[in-house]
């Protein structure tokens, strides 16, 4: 071979990699937890969702197609414009290209408009207003964990047809409360129940005893707490000290989380129906992972489902960067959406068109402490919940962009 046709194979070798390693935007791939990690939810997403989010990095290898993955994340303190003007600087300054987790919905609604206005993709662990895939849905969006419908069809479904079939809410006065005290509402009352009223509490709040007292004078069957952190701590904590589930009535936490039911000890919280995403005692891959997180965080805790959700989506994302050899948002989500999830989060998984990712949810109820066998043994699971049946069908939300995909 000549000099020459050498020359000319080295630069066509060069401009080929070169052309590679363009499809990576600034030549690293930039993912930003954006979380609470300092009030109501930062016990159940906080920290240890950003260890979550590194332990994917970590797994994955620490780079896609020859490039660096780098982690950044962020305390929103569950303010909108708080989160708005961080999201902004991460995509404008530091151009990350994903931005995940997202608790309180107030803040993931902001992050929804940006993400979606700036080609961005951002992946919803936390948040549960369920109009992430119904109106205010993105081509850029995935929610990945849980939303208020699921939350509400399986609790709210199953203690109406176990006969408490009258409910009175006490509901966290912003996004997420008001969608998921809808979405019960509408649950109870296609099982066949009545809403007999509802308040709306401050959020976030430490004192709940004239919502409570309100909602024991209404005489409803079943008290529906439509909110989550530490705002169902102090309720549920508040109601037992008053005698209310004593009195005949029972009381349910719409959104709890194992860290909730840890927080407020066995004995409080025994008895307690609830939906949940993913338990870390379920199987063999969720307790191997759960204890690995475990080490990582100092021991002595048990990791949420939004957390394992944070590290199931991260590294869907970063399977569909290799596959699609790009990072560019909707060319990733695409291909996310053309991928099953199978891991340690759930098994079959798919992601619909309006980023909806749907899998199996479960009602489980808090064991006694007598039940409890060891450290973290707090759920006993009821029943499963298939997936198609848990999430709203798809052509209830009212998503854009399933009637643009309809129209094809």
């Amino acid at each position: 071979m000549t000099l020459k046709w050498t020359l000319t194979f080295a630069a066509a070798a060069l401009l080929a990699a070169g052309t590679a390693q363009a499809q990576i935007s600034d030549n690293v791939v930039k993912i930003g937890v954006l979380n609470d990690q300092s009030g109501a939810y930062s016990d159940l997403a906080g920290q240890g969702s950003v260890v979550a989010a590194q332990m994917a990095i970590d797994d994955f290898g620490g780079k896609v197609h020859g490039a660096p993955i780098q982690l950044l994340s962020a305390d929103h303190q569950n303010k909108p414009d708080v989160g708005a003007n961080i999201a902004n600087r991460w995509i404008d300054v530091d151009h990350v290209d994903a931005i995940v987790d997202v608790p309180t919905s107030s803040v993931a609604l902001a992050i929804q408009e940006i993400t979606k206005n700036k080609d961005v993709v951002h992946l919803n662990s936390t948040a549960g207003s369920s109009d992430l895939t119904g109106k205010a849905c993105s081509p850029t969006m995935v929610h990945w964990t849980y939303d208020t419908y699921a939350q509400a069809h399986g609790t709210g479904t199953a203690l109406t047809k176990q006969g408490g079939d009258t409910w009175f809410f006490i509901t966290a006065d912003y996004a997420f409360g008001h969608a998921l005290e809808h979405d019960t509402g509408e649950a109870v009352k296609e099982a066949g129940g009545k809403v007999l009223g509802s308040v709306n509490a401050p959020f976030p709040n430490t004192d709940f005893s004239s919502f409570l007292l309100q909602a024991q004078g209404s005489g409803a069957k079943v008290i529906g707490l439509a909110n989550a952190g530490t705002d169902t701590i102090n309720a549920i904590k508040q109601a037992h000290e008053f005698g209310i589930t004593q009195g005949g009535q029972k009381l349910t936490g719409l959104l709890t989380f194992i860290s909730d039911v840890h927080s407020l000890g066995l004995e409080t919280a025994q008895g307690l129906v609830l939906t949940d995403a993913w338990y870390w005692d379920h199987d063999d891959a969720s307790r191997a992972w759960a204890k690995r997180w475990s080490q990582k965080m100092g021991g002595g805790r048990m990791p949420t489902s939004v957390q394992a959700g944070v590290y199931s989506a991260v590294m869907h994302y970063l399977k569909a960067i290799d596959k699609a050899g790009t990072d560019e948002a909707k060319k990733v989500v695409e291909t996310m959406k053309s991928m099953p999830v199978n891991d340690m989060f759930t098994k079959n998984g798919h992601i619909r068109a309006d980023g909806r990712m749907v899998h199996d949810m479960y009602l489980v109820q808090v064991k006694t402490p007598a039940e409890s066998k060891y450290p973290w043994d707090y759920f006993k699971i009821l029943r499963t919940i298939p997936g198609d049946e848990a999430f709203r069908p798809m052509d209830k939300g009212g998503c854009p962009l399933v009637q643009a995909s309809a129209g094809k």
